[in-house]
This record gives structure tokens, C-alpha cells and sequence, in this order.
């Protein structure tokens, strides 16, 4: 006899993304002739670039021989890799990382899900409403969230911080103290970012309170402003209460390839219990590590050109990016993001729904974004848009707006 996790079956619904596919996929099925533009899901469509390609190729012909063959990765990952992060991702800007906090995986939805496995199940959670949606969910499948109501859309027992236009998407430091603080920056869905002395603020807190904020950093490349930190370990005491988590997907266009990182500082403890201590027995028991190919594909892209290959990746999305974002301000939307972010932040037209703008969309002008709901009871009346198409297809998905 068995019992299955019954928190799995609070949770409403399916998972954001998957519910967006089914209905677009019904909707091409019933509309065959129809070309639909996909601004919805955060996937790139730029190809890999030639300094990726090359370490590819060149990894794939070591592993055919017998001399140069590799195995199961060292747990945390290769350290030529580990090296060239420490290096350039946190030295460069100041920060004091070792080589050995870093914690090589497939990528950052994986990290972000997982590693509430460090805190125990009365462990309670800050989270930006709206929000990515796996911070949640992940919590939800542990037994962390209490019940659902589904008038408001809200966990008894998950602390929401709001992210409005009236604070610029920024949350305020929560009243109730939580235990675990997910923050987001350069966010996402709204696409707001945060100065360094706001962040120094949430680094102070989490000192004053005994909690350990989840920095997600995945958009960390499209920072444009100056006084955007690109990791909270630019703020003075991060070590001690930061676990920081960065992918490949979304600057190196690595989201077919799977790549990503966590850092767990040595100095992030609890009593007697070594948070990377912890998370280097979780990854060497859960995890075989990221395969030797795209460990070596992810080395080159610290190579100066592979440097200047994302910095061209970058250009091109935040391309598309300035021109959606102008493009529907030209048209009367009210707009946030796009700035810092590859997402544009819209709000609805005409207090419709955002899933019913959604289908608004669809239907007659062929284009799929996500629903801010998705993102939480904060994300209604909102509607989110991403800049990882093609130029071509942000122009087209521009018109056909325009024609409504």
C-alpha cells in the first residue's frame, strides 16, 4: 500500500505555460491556415553562437576517444567552468565568490524549484506577487503553502509582498518576517529592476531577521542602467544571507542545452547546519551534474568572443524589446519593462481580464503572450510580452496589434 503527496493536489490547475500550449494548440488545430506569433513563453530563437558551436564540436570529438573521454561530472561541476565564473561573473564586480560556492546544474527553474529541500516544512515564504510561478509551486508540493482559496488566488500560509505601479513593480519589506524571501531581479514578468542602496535594504533585513533570500538573477545580461547591481553579492552581507541562482538560457541562448548555477556561500549558516554544506550533499545525491559538452559550451562563452557573441544576443532581444514596448505606447498601452528586462509589462485595454485579453489576442490578431494572473492575484489586468522572437515576427505581432 502507498499514499501519494496530496500537496500536489492543491495546486490549481496545470502549470502556467502548459495551460497557454494547450490552448494554442487547440486554437492552431482548429485554425490551421492561420500563422500565430509566439511572444509567450520566455524560449530564445536566435541560433547558438559560433564560439558555443566550436566548444561543441571540439568537446563532442574529445569524447570519442578513450584519452579524452568523460564520465560522470565532478559534483558541483567541472572547475575549469567554476573558475571562469568566480572569475569574471563575481570578481570582476567586486564580489568575493570561491570557485567552490559555485554549484554547476541543467538550469535555473531546476535550482529554483529544488532548493527549498534545504528548510524544514514550518519554513515560511516571502514572495513578490506576481511572481514566477515555480517559486510557488515548488512550496506547494513540499507542504509549505497551507490551503488555497481560489476567490483570491492567495496560500494561507505564504506571506505576499505586492509589486504595483504605485511602488514601480518593487516589492516593500514584508511586515509578518518569513523565513525564505524569493526576490527576482531583473524581474520577472514585470521587468522592473532594483538600485543597489533598495537591495542593500532587503540584504540588511534578512541579516536582522535570520531569513535567506533566493536571489534569482537569470536576466542578470540585460541590465542597461548603472546603478542595477548584477548580484546581491555587490551588497555589503550578502554572504550571509544570499543564495543567488543564474542560467545560461537566457543570455547564451541555452535553453535547448540546459545549463545554469546556484551560489552557496560557506558563510550562509544556521546554528550548526552549513546551507552549502547541505546543498553539496543534495547535488551529490540527486544530481550527476550538467553533461561535459555543455560544461565546455558554457566555458567558451567567457572567452572574449564568446563575450561579445551574448553581448550581441543581448542587443538583438533588447532590440525587439525597445521596439514593442515604443510600438505599444505609440498605440495608447500602458507599459512597464523592457528596459532591463526582455519582458514588456502591459496593462489590459478596457479593464478586460488578462486571460481575456489573452484570448483577445488570439483570435484576431494571431499573437500569444501570458496572462498576468499567471503570475498572481497582483498580475490581474496585466499582460505579459516577451522580446525572444524574431524582429521580424515583433514587427508583424506590433502590426497586427495596431490593425486591432
Amino acid at each position: 500500500m502507498y499514499n501519494a503527496n496530496e500537496n500536489y493536489l492543491k495546486l490549481p490547475g496545470s502549470y502556467l505555460f502548459s495551460t497557454i500550449a494547450k490552448k494554442v494548440a487547440a486554437y492552431t488545430e482548429a485554425n490551421p491556415n492561420e500563422q500565430v506569433i509566439r511572444l509567450g513563453i520566455g524560449d530564445v530563437t536566435q541560433p547558438l553562437t559560433k564560439p558555443v558551436i566550436d566548444a561543441l564540436h571540439a568537446a563532442v570529438d574529445e569524447m570519442g576517444t578513450a584519452a579524452n573521454f568523460h564520465g560522470y561530472a565532478p559534483d558541483l561541476g567541472y572547475s575549469f567552468l567554476r573558475e571562469k565564473i568566480a572569475a569574471q561573473d563575481f570578481a570582476a564586480r567586486g564580489c568575493k565568490i570561491d570557485a567552490d560556492e559555485i554549484f554547476v546544474s541543467d538550469g535555473a527553474k531546476s535550482d529554483s524549484a529544488n532548493i527549498q529541500e534545504l528548510f524544514d516544512e514550518n519554513t515560511k515564504i516571502a514572495v513578490c506577487d506576481p511572481v514566477y510561478p515555480v517559486y510557488v509551486d515548488s512550496n506547494v508540493m513540499a507542504g509549505r503553502t497551507g490551503s488555497y482559496d481560489p476567490e483570491t488566488g492567495y496560500w494561507s500560509n505564504v506571506i505576499y509582498m505586492p509589486c504595483t505601479a504605485e511602488n514601480g513593480f518593487v516589492a516593500e519589506l514584508p511586515k509578518e518576517v518569513p523565513g525564505l524571501i524569493y526576490l527576482c531581479f531583473p524581474n520577472n514578468p514585470t521587468g522592473a529592476a532594483i538600485t543597489k542602496p533598495e537591495l542593500q535594504k532587503w540584504v540588511d533585513y534578512a541579516n536582522e531577521n535570520e531569513c535567506v533570500i533566493i536571489y534569482d538573477a537569470a536576466y542578470e545580461a540585460y541590465i542597461s542602467e548603472e546603478d542595477v547591481p548584477h548580484s546581491i553579492y555587490e551588497c555589503d552581507g550578502a554572504r550571509t544571507c544570499a543564495i543567488e541562482i543564474r542560467s545560461f538560457s537566457k543570455n547564451a541562448g541555452f535553453t535547448g542545452l540546459r545549463l545554469g548555477y546556484t551560489v552557496v556561500p560557506k558563510d550562509l549558516k544556521k546554528g550548526a547546519a552549513s546551507l552549502h554544506d547541505m546543498w553539496a550533499r543534495r547535488h551529490g545525491t540527486k544530481y550527476n551534474g550538467a553533461p561535459y559538452i555543455v560544461q565546455k559550451a558554457g566555458e567558451a562563452c567567457y572567452s572574449e568572443e564568446g563575450q561579445a557573441s551574448i553581448r550581441g544576443l543581448v542587443a538583438h532581444y533588447m532590440k525587439n524589446a525597445a521596439a514593442i514596448r515604443d510600438g505599444l505606447r505609440d498605440m495608447g498601452y500602458t507599459v512597464y519593462g523592457g528596459t532591463n528586462s526582455p519582458y514588456i509589462w502591459l496593462k489590459t485595454p478596457n479593464n478586460m481580464t488578462s486571460w481575456d485579453f489573452f484570448d483577445y489576442l488570439l483570435e484576431n490578431a494571431h499573437v500569444v503572450g501570458t496572462p498576468g494572473s499567471g503570475f498572481g492575484p497582483n498580475g490581474e489586468g496585466y499582460f505579459r510580452l516577451t522580446a525572444f522572437g524574431t524582429y521580424e515576427n515583433s514587427l508583424a505581432a506590433l502590426e497586427r496589434i495596431r490593425n486591432l
